[in-house]
């Protein structure tokens, strides 16, 4: 996600922004930029790469001003150039930052030409400010200009704007994509997230959906969506600008774990809109691409092998199309057919994972119709030489156990599978329901991590177990692979997963007493399959640990443990719900057993080499 900072004070505010961009850098980006009122006159100063970068053009050519926006962009319409980065001006005088995707940019931007409008981007913000100067050449204030411009828009947005002629406010709206006010005692502020803005202040008024907000310094007054005047709570952040980065938590795991509904959240924001998913996030190539793609191949190591896994089901059941996964360390050695008009997938936290970066480009040679990418980390080499790519927005992940890596991507690969599926012609209505179904995850997220305290009691049962056996089937077996990675990972208890319809073909010998089997069990098609397979495990003696859909039936008795999960969980929600306890469960084994949770012995974050 870009980042955004505004200022209006009674001193300079450039320092103010600086530092604001540089607490987004976590975000990625791939440009900067910072717009001031500077003695009357719009100062404007742009820079490819990182906010260094835009600090040193600063020292070369200073400018300051008690009123001034700033941002870092991530590009999705136009290459990274600098005439490309924010903030975009129009009439000399008004000034724009964007967060998000307008679907209609190009209507608007003929229609201003035609108008006589002269563009100097190739990206969809540079219309809004042109629609702005438009409203503001009628005879319009500022902030009746942006509720004018904001009503032409399609898509999501959160902007910033101010108007260098009347530099007394700062105008933001957002719809699908976050923004905040800061109330601060020398100024007021606004930004993408809080942690921009923590310097400068505590007390923020988070904007809700469709909201329109005039800043000045003497106060903030909030328009809903139908344009009335809105009142609006202010709330102080239990955050500090020096806050220790574990905070509160004994580990970096269980942090991380903890800011998966905010991480999933970013993963959705500016992607979503209405009914359906905003393609152009995927790149500017996306709209030649994706009508193109007839199948998918699926390339990636460990975790994210995982959640290629659960694309798959996202894939053939969501948009009917054929869907292969494969571990990259094994692709380059297989010389790989690929058939018509498929595209190649390659899915990494770092995207500098030596394998998986290395069938990225021997795919390159293979004549796939294009290659994609869904990853972390923007500067990577993996999104730099993928035709699309898609960030997960995790934010930093100091643990060596992926957690809140993989729930994003998660969500990203169901946005992919929503996007193919819209230009594959798949119902509307269809469409909807599932947009409305992955919207929702973050908020379920948070009610699943209440049953920590309960997970927390159940892994007194593992902590000196030296085995155990995951099962699932559908989606919930590449969840249960997960579960059992985790709890090897850092417990250093030798777990396995299988679909639990294999375990009459071998593994069913291992059973014993001694055994602890965890199930995932969600109310699927598959559930009596489900029960039927654990009572082969419960007939053996295993203690069975049961993630259990409160509609499922399940009971406890003896021998048989069962976790009852939130209620009215989608399919499409499963995977990434039924993944939280099974992290929690991990991490409290591995601190019963003492052992480095964010640091496990032999394992690296990035596996750079082969």
């Amino acid at each position: 996600m870009c980042g955004i900072v505004g200022a209006l004070a009674q001193t300079d505010v450039a320092p103010i922004l600086i530092e604001g961009l540089r607490r987004l850098e976590y975000r990625g980006y791939d440009s900067t930029g910072i717009a001031l009122v500077d003695h009357g006159r719009l100062a404007l100063r742009r820079a490819v790469g990182k906010v260094a970068r835009l600090q040193e053009k600063l020292a070369a050519d200073p400018c300051a001003g008690p009123i001034g926006i700033a941002h870092s962009r991530w590009a999705t319409h136009g290459g990274v150039t600098e005439a490309n980065a924010h903030p975009h001006v129009a009439g000399g005088r008004i000034a724009v930052i964007h967060n998000g995707i307008i679907e209609n940019h190009a209507d608007l931007k003929q229609n201003l030409i035609a108008r006589g409008h002269v563009f100097t981007s190739e990206t969809d913000t540079e219309v809004i400010a042109h629609l702005i100067h438009d409203f503001v050449k009628q005879g319009l204030d500022l902030t009746a200009a942006v509720q004018h411009a904001v009503r032409r828009l399609t898509g999501a947005y959160a902007i910033v704007v101010f108007d260098a002629q009347h530099p007394d406010r700062l105008v933001v709206a957002r719809i699908a994509s976050p923004l905040v006010v800061g109330l601060g005692g020398d100024g007021n502020y606004v930004a993408s997230d809080v942690q921009a803005l923590l310097p400068v202040t505590r007390n923020f008024i988070f904007l809700e959906e469709g909201d329109l907000a005039d800043v000045r310094l003497d106060g903030v007054t909030v328009y809903d969506a139908s344009g009335k005047v809105a009142e609006r709570d202010v709330h102080e952040s239990g955050l500090s600008a020096d806050a220790v980065e574990r905070g509160e938590y004994a580990h970096y795991m269980l942090k991380e774990i903890y800011e998966q509904p905010s991480a999933i959240a970013d993963t959705l924001s500016e992607r979503l809109t209405g009914d359906h998913v905003l393609e152009a996030a995927f790149g500017p190539n996306a709209a030649d691409i994706l009508p193109q793609v007839e199948q998918v191949h699926i390339v990636a190591c460990g975790t994210s092998y995982h959640a290629g896994l659960v694309a798959r089901y996202y894939l053939e059941q969501g948009a009917r199309i054929p869907c292969t996964v494969e571990v990259a360390s094994e692709y380059r050695y297989r010389n790989p057919v690929v058939c018509r008009n498929t595209l190649f997938l390659a899915i990494s936290q770092s995207g500098e994972t030596a394998d998986t970066l290395a069938a990225l480009r021997e795919a390159r040679k293979l004549g796939y119709v294009a290659t994609a990418a869904i990853c972390n980390v923007p500067e990577s080499s993996l999104v730099r030489e993928a035709d699309l790519s898609l960030m997960t927005r995790a934010g930093p992940e100091v643990g060596v156990a992926s957690t809140k890596a993989f729930t994003t991507q998660l969500a990203a690969l169901a946005l992919l599978g929503l996007a193919v599926a819209q230009r594959r012609g798949i119902d509307r209505r269809i469409i909807a329901l599932y947009t409305r179904q992955i919207r929702s995850v973050p908020e379920m997220v948070e009610h699943t991590l209440k049953l920590d305290s309960q997970i927390k009691a159940w892994a007194a049962h593992f902590a000196d177990k030296h085995h155990a056996l995951f099962l699932g089937r559908g989606p919930s077996y590449p969840i249960a692979l997960e579960g059992a990675l985790k709890l090897k990972e850092i417990s250093y208890i030798h777990a396995e997963a299988y679909p639990a319809g294999e375990l009459k073909h071998g593994p069913l010998a291992l059973v014993d007493d001694d055994m602890p089997v965890i199930a995932v069990a969600p109310n699927d098609r598959l559930l009596e399959k489900l029960k039927s397979n654990l009572q082969e495990v419960r007939a053996r003696g295993a203690r069975l640990f049961v993630f259990a859909d409160p509609n499922t039936g399940f009971e406890p008795g003896d021998g048989v443990e069962i976790m009852t999960m939130p209620d009215h969980i989608e399919p499409l929600q499963s995977p990434l719900l039924y993944t939280i306890p099974l992290q929690l469960l991990a991490y409290h084994v591995a601190v019963l057993r003492g052992t480095d949770v964010d640091q496990p012995r032999n394992l690296a974050k990035s596996v750079t080499v082969e």
